[in-house]
């Protein structure tokens, strides 16, 4: 099984720095952040700009992998990002992926004017919008009029690092998001069902990975060929407020055939992820090297 951590974009470059390299110096495989322009109740605090921070994390970092979790179409335009996303794959030279999903319903779906669309408008659109990108990172030249996104002659050099482009990790829970998954994911992320319940949760994962399965077989995929990749700290226990959980929490997702879990930084304080850097660092130093 390979580690990911989250670092949330709301702490100065000095003292954000320090965690991206820690977190290589720990032994986690990849490390993400978060794709808003503010999120949740976090929304009144600090928030810096996902692509210029994960450059700089590239920079800080030699081995890690790093990636969005997840980027989406609510302010972003496939032909700008494509470019963006070919000057992190070339900076962090070929180690960046794109999470990328529907996007939410909050600051974001708003921010630019627009006006929140329900679920189905918001899956068309993630399908174009991954689609674009497919082409636009592998193919020169692109011209494409859609429903939510047009390109005239968008050129692609000098393309990614990683060939024929960096691989796609894409969020999916509903039925649509997986087929998509299934046609152009290199893997598949979820943050499992909505509750409160911790076994209701477990049980919802799996649900989730045998609907996945059934995706996979659909569209005629090997599923060695995508990762599995769970935010385990979706479930209503925050993963690293205790070695134990942590345990209990990769335990439960490597039986359910999750090649990968993502946990995040502990925060001090606040609603979300709190916990104790002591514990970060007893899971790098004396769990993570057990559970490989």
């Amino acid at each position: 099984m390979r580690f990911g951590i989250v670092i949330l974009p709301e702490y100065r470059w000095s003292e954000a720095a320090p965690r991206w390299r820690r977190a290589e110096e720990f032994g986690f495989d990849h490390a993400w952040t978060y794709d808003h322009l503010s999120w949740r109740s976090l929304a009144e605090g600090p928030w810096f700009g996902t692509v210029t921070t994960l450059t700089a994390a590239a920079l800080a970092t030699s081995r890690i992998r790093l990636g969005t979790l997840v980027a989406s179409p609510n302010f972003r335009h496939p032909v700008a990002f494509a470019r963006e996303l070919m000057a992190l794959d070339d900076v962090s030279g070929g180690r960046f992926v794109l999470g990328v999903g529907a996007g939410g319903v909050g600051h974001d779906a708003t921010v630019l004017g627009g006006q929140v669309l329900p679920p189905a408008r918001r899956m068309a659109r993630l399908t174009e919008f991954v689609e674009l990108l497919d082409r636009l990172l592998t193919t020169d030249h692109v011209d494409h009029a859609g429903e939510f996104f047009t390109a005239t002659d968008a050129r692609t050099l000098p393309g990614c690092v990683q060939r024929p482009r960096l691989p796609f990790v894409i969020a999916a829970n509903g039925p649509k998001a997986m087929r998509l998954t299934a046609r152009h994911g290199a893997g598949w992320v979820t943050t499992g069902p909505r509750t409160d319940d911790l076994g209701a949760w477990w049980r919802g994962v799996a649900e989730l990975c045998a609907r996945m399965d059934k995706a996979l077989a659909d569209e005629g995929r090997d599923p060695a060929e995508v990762d599995r990749v769970l935010h385990v700290d979706s479930a209503p226990v925050f993963s690293l407020s205790s070695v134990d959980a942590f345990v209990d929490a990769t335990g439960r997702a490597a039986e359910l055939g999750f090649t990968d879990v993502v946990t995040h930084w502990p925060r001090a304080e606040g609603e979300y992820y709190v916990g104790s850097e002591s514990v970060l660092e007893t899971v790098a130093a004396d769990v993570l090297p057990t559970l490989r």
